[in-house]
């Protein structure tokens, strides 16, 4: 799984996505830890410190795996950033991989997810996955249709997965298929 960004459609992702970087980190740490605090799309309770968060960049580069961001034009203001990672850490999953999308609360509804979304599938393709996953907190009815309008289809829930808020949370997932089958 190698990142793969220099293989995108330009039509499909605008210019304002690019590989972060460790200069990138503390504001993927403030966009982590804004939805941590504030919603069910993380199931976290405690703000990341920037120590976890620079770890968690360090697998994904010791991994080869993506770290994208979404930037204001002609700026490094990171808007949002997208990721993936194994499914699973068996062989037979290699090809299968889960991914997240994190919008900075002030840039949600404006399309940065959109475009996260395009350039995470184009470079999970351009890698070679075969099937994307992502998990989405059953009422985050927002990021369900943001899914279901790249032709993501639910492939199941599970049923008080998460406590978080004084409440239980269900966990759906959703599927794509990445490429054709052999």
């Amino acid at each position: 799984m190698g990142l793969a960004v220099s293989n995108m459609d330009a039509a499909t992702v605008s210019g304002r996505i690019r590989p972060c970087g460790r200069s990138h980190l503390p504001a993927i740490r403030e966009i982590f830890n804004e939805v941590i605090l504030t919603s069910t799309a993380l199931f976290e309770y405690e703000p990341r410190s920037l120590e976890a968060v620079t770890q968690w960049f360090a697998v994904k580069e010791t991994a080869g795996l993506p770290v994208l961001g979404c930037f204001a034009a002609d700026t490094d203001v990171l808007l949002g950033f997208t990721s993936y990672g194994p499914f699973r850490p068996f062989a037979a999953y290699r090809f299968t991989v889960e991914h997240s999308v994190y919008v900075h609360e002030q840039h949600r509804g404006h399309g940065v997810g959109r475009e996260l979304l395009a350039a995470i599938l184009e470079t999970a393709r351009a890698a070679g996955m075969h099937l994307m996953v992502g998990g989405i907190e059953a009422t985050n009815t927002a990021s369900i249709e943001l899914h279901r309008r790249f032709g993501f289809t639910h492939a199941g829930r599970i049923h008080e997965a998460g406590h978080k808020f004084d409440r239980w949370l269900d966990l759906d997932f959703y599927e794509k298929r990445l490429a054709d089958r052999e």
